[in-house]
């Protein structure tokens, strides 16, 4: 700058504009009051930290103002910093700088922009406080149990030390008290999520989400704002008791999109569709009457199931367990988690089900059957059960015939099996018929013993003479017991003076009497014997007079032999 030596004025550089030197001189004078300025860090000591904030001397502030809670410098040289001037005070010809004061005042700057804009800040939970939780948003705020989340928290210390989003619902400058919300900023971002999600979402997408919930039928998963059902059928090609089993809250999974309703926001997903299924080449893996090896992973009452591998299960119904019929559950047989080997018998790849069989293992016995044993055989066998209509009877592993009520006895009138046999009784019987295809073998046990009415047959015929008991009476007759188990039938009009009249007189014979009859008719095919006590006195009264008759006779004879040997002696 040079001075004018004529007129005394000072002649100005043309390159200085007057606000150019305003501009220069103004940082001799005193910073603002109460304003946030921003400054380089020169230098840091041990005890403090420099900074150049733009005026004509350096300041000065705490170095504690920059470390965090473990003691440790936060800055570095050459950082931009806020600082605000502590008017009134210097150091060692330093300007005495606030860092916390200028940072506080920023922090309540950006908090009621935040306030005024509704926007979303990030917070870190330090601790409970009466009603709720203490937040630190760069100063200490207050959140409500009730904000903490859109659905009920019991727990809210699961939150301590978490950083969480959050939003200012009430801010007080003056009192320095500010609230927020958690909810509001949670609901604000799955809002967003939601939206995002359902303008991207289809179906056949394969998608990422995180396990939400867990029910008894599947599971809920977070695709972003929106959750979608994860069933257990749709969770492995395997059996899968409960999710539990596959998946844990909060794991991330990768999902199939099954099925998409936009309107209703409802999601469908499936894991095991991420992968073959199984079942597609099921026929060529398991060809008919292969054998098999699985693990039993269920026993019901009609069968067992079989894992042959996973997501491949066939059933081996009680049916197919043995050749015997006795079989009352399978858990005699197989339980679950034993490793079996089994016969193929079915595949239905459509309806995923495979049928398999244990006792295809061993020989059927029942193809065999005709060649071991023949009709008119005696067999020895143990009562497996008895029915209403006959006994079944265990004559070796896997065959059982049937002695049907009618073959019990040739004496008796047998109505249940119980009243000749006992389960479990070793007993012999006789072989009737045998079908190998039906797997049916017809026994008998009274063909053990000789037919009473077939000796009966062979042994009389009509007209002979039988003694016999009348054993019970009927309207029009009496039956006569004449061996065990043989009966005949006397009509009451075969019975000498009886007139015929129903009820004008007492039945002409009594249970318990002991008579002759003879017999008046024999149908063998038919069982039936006919007697009769008036052929009796028949005979008695024709036997009577044809003694009387001889006797006359003899009597004659003697007289005609008197008279002769008489005349001869006159002679």
């Amino acid at each position: 700058m040079a001075v004018d030596q004529d007129n005394g004025q000072i002649d100005q550089p043309a390159s200085e504009s007057y606000e150019e030197l305003l501009d220069d001189y103004s940082h001799f004078g005193p910073p603002p009051a109460n304003e946030v300025l921003q400054g380089k860090i020169l230098s840091i000591t041990g005890k403090d930290v420099i900074v150049d904030f733009g005026y004509k001397s350096e300041g000065i502030a705490p170095i504690e103002q920059f470390q965090n809670a473990s003691g440790e410098v936060t800055v570095h040289v050459g950082d931009v910093v806020d600082v605000m001037v502590e008017h009134g005070e210097q150091q060692e010809g330093y300007v005495v700088l606030s860092h916390t004061r200028a940072a506080r005042l920023r922090i309540w700057d950006n908090l009621e922009r935040a306030y005024q804009e509704q926007l979303i800040l990030s917070g870190r939970v330090m601790g409970r406080v009466k009603g709720g939780l203490a937040v630190d948003v760069g100063l200490e705020a207050f959140m409500p149990g009730s904000q903490a989340d859109p659905r009920p928290i019991h727990n809210l210390d699961a939150l301590i030390g978490q950083d969480i989003p959050v939003k200012i619902i009430k801010l007080n400058r003056r009192r320095g008290n500010v609230v927020v919300s958690r909810k509001l900023a949670v609901e604000e971002e799955i809002t967003a999520r939601k939206t995002t999600t359902l303008d991207h979402l289809s179906e056949g997408m394969v998608v990422t989400g995180v396990v939400k919930n867990l029910t008894d039928y599947g599971a809920f998963i977070d695709l972003g704002g929106i959750d979608g059902l994860l069933h257990v059928t749709d969770m492995s090609y395997g059996r899968v008791t409960h999710p539990s089993e596959l998946l844990h809250v909060g794991e991330e999974v990768t999902v199939k999109v099954l099925k998409f309703d936009r309107s209703k926001e409802r999601v469908s997903l499936g894991i095991k569709q991420l992968e073959p299924d199984p079942w597609e080449l099921v026929a060529e893996r398991y060809p008919l009457h292969s054998r098999v090896i699985g693990r039993v992973v269920n026993v019901t009452d009609y069968g067992a199931f079989v894992e042959l591998e996973p997501g491949i299960e066939g059933l081996i119904h009680i049916s197919e367990m043995t050749w015997s019929r006795r079989m009352k559950h399978p858990s005699k047989v197989v339980k679950a988690g034993d490793q079996v080997e089994a016969v193929v018998l079915e595949v239905h790849a459509k309806e995923r089900r495979i049928s398999l069989g244990l006792k295809q293992l061993e020989p059927n016995p029942w193809t065999t059957i005709d060649t071991r044993y023949s009709v008119g055989s005696v067999v020895e066998g143990r009562v497996r059960n008895m029915t209403d209509f006959g006994a079944f009877i265990e004559i070796e592993e896997g065959i059982d015939g049937l002695v049907h009520v009618s073959d019990l006895s040739w004496t008796k009138r047998v109505k249940h099996p119980s009243e000749v046999l006992k389960k479990g009784q070793i007993v012999q019987a006789v072989i009737l018929n045998i079908d190998s295809s039906a797997h049916r073998l017809s026994l008998g046990i009274k063909q053990l013993q000789p037919d009473a009415w077939e000796s009966f047959f062979q042994t009389h015929q009509i007209g002979d003479t039988v003694h016999g008991r009348v054993c019970r009476l009927a309207s029009f007759g009496a039956f006569v017991e004449l061996a065990e188990g043989v009966e005949g039938l006397c009509h009451f009009s075969e019975v000498p003076g009886y007139s015929g009249r129903r009820g004008s007189e007492e039945p002409p014979l009594a249970v318990g009497q002991q008579l002759d009859f003879k017999i008046i008719k024999l149908s063998e095919a038919e069982k039936k014997i006919g007697l009769s006590l008036r052929a009796v006195a028949d005979d008695d009264e024709k036997t009577r007079l044809e003694d009387y008759q001889r006797q006359a006779a003899a009597a004659t004879t003697t007289i005609e032999e008197v008279m002769s040997l008489k005349d001869r002696n006159l002679e």
